[in-house]
């Protein structure tokens, strides 16, 4: 088998595991692009990178289905219409080293850059689900594996959606063979990888190779225990094994915002960039910022926002005083939520949201 260790492009990010490879760029660097080139894309894997030829890789739908199909990448191409969707990929742990310094957490240490806004082509799973006759009702889920590859936890990677989901036309599930609109490399899950706008990138399996129609979520282990947000009180893996089945797995990633990067063009004004992503309540409205631990506000100019997956990237210039500072900001939606002060904790260190800060 043909693995390779670390994406092309890693004299771009920063390492923080070299095995399974997982890396990050600058938030500084992401800002600066509306869609993330490639070399600035996130690499999130729980075991070693795979090549695929194209041209023979294969799905296979199966479970509460007419019929058990298999289907190249090819045939996805040549038979389904091409769909396209602008949306961000997110990682549960973005900013976990930010929850970690109030207390430890459990995986792989993220500053802000676990996130790539891009453009992704492919088909719609809603489209090859009807060409495979599901025989289920909506109260059902689809669930995704990847056996290509070798994996951490699991003997293979999996996770699911509910089933509503996956066929409701505005929800942009697709089954993406591109990413930028260009062919999806192996760093990024291609030949094909699952693209769930508005959920964490946990779901968005890569390397896809089998559904399964279910009246039960995956039992993979990444569904059913590392992606959940349990209490404050279970501080330890020990603590958590009896209790992971009471808690649901995540889905939407929380209302958040970071400040990219901030840098002095007088010796009074300071011109701040950043990002906001929404929760499941609306869009981005309005990302502030605030010199002074949040006592006076001061609004942004959001410079892009594309649809509803998107996110939103924002920039001000703001006097300040003195030679050095801290800055923080806050983001709000369409429903008038407000990102909070504090993210929570929790063991996995996911969902971190609290206001996005960077010293000046």
């Amino acid at each position: 088998m043909d693995y390779t260790s670390e994406p092309t492009h890693s004299d771009k990010l920063f390492v923080q595991a070299q095995e399974p490879f997982n890396a990050e760029p600058p938030a500084a660097s992401l800002v600066e692009f509306a869609y993330t080139p490639e070399e600035l894309v996130y690499c999130r894997n729980h075991g070693p990178v795979r090549e695929f030829e194209e041209d023979e890789y294969r799905i296979t739908i199966k479970g509460a289905v007419e019929k058990e199909i298999s289907i190249s990448v090819p045939q996805l191409k040549s038979s389904f219409p091409k769909a396209r969707v602008v949306a961000a990929l997110q990682c549960a742990g973005n900013r976990r080293n930010e929850m970690g310094a109030i207390k430890p957490v459990h995986g792989v240490g993220w500053n802000s850059g676990v996130i790539a806004n891009c453009s992704w082509g492919g088909v719609r799973l809603r489209d090859v689900l009807n060409y495979a006759s599901v025989q289920t009702d909506n109260s059902s889920h689809v669930c995704f594996a990847s056996f290509a590859t070798l994996c951490q936890d699991d003997e293979y990677y999996g996770a699911s959606i509910p089933l509503a989901k996956a066929f409701n036309l505005e929800d942009d599930v697709l089954l993406a063979y591109e990413m930028n609109d260009e062919t999806l490399s192996a760093e990024h899950g291609g030949p094909l990888r699952v693209v769930v706008p508005g959920y964490l990138g946990a779901r968005w399996v890569k390397w896809l190779d089998t559904i399964i129609i279910s009246q039960e979520e995956s039992p993979n282990y990444y569904q059913q225990r590392d992606y959940k947000i349990l209490p404050p009180e279970i501080e330890t893996k020990v603590q958590a094994r009896p209790v992971w089945s009471k808690f649901a797995s995540m889905t939407a990633l929380p209302l958040n915002s970071v400040v990219g990067s901030a840098f002095k063009v007088s010796p009074s004004r300071l011109h701040v960039k950043g990002y906001a992503t929404p929760g499941d309540c609306g869009n981005i409205a309005a990302v502030e910022i605030s010199l002074d631990d949040g006592v006076t506000w001061h609004p942004t100019r959001i410079t892009y926002q594309e649809g509803k997956w998107s996110w939103t990237l924002w920039e001000a210039e703001i006097h300040v005083f003195g030679s050095s500072g801290e800055l923080c900001c806050r983001a709000k939606d369409e429903a008038g939520n407000v990102q909070p002060k504090d993210g929570a904790w929790n063991m996995r260190g996911v969902a971190f949201n609290g206001w996005g800060r960077m010293k000046w």
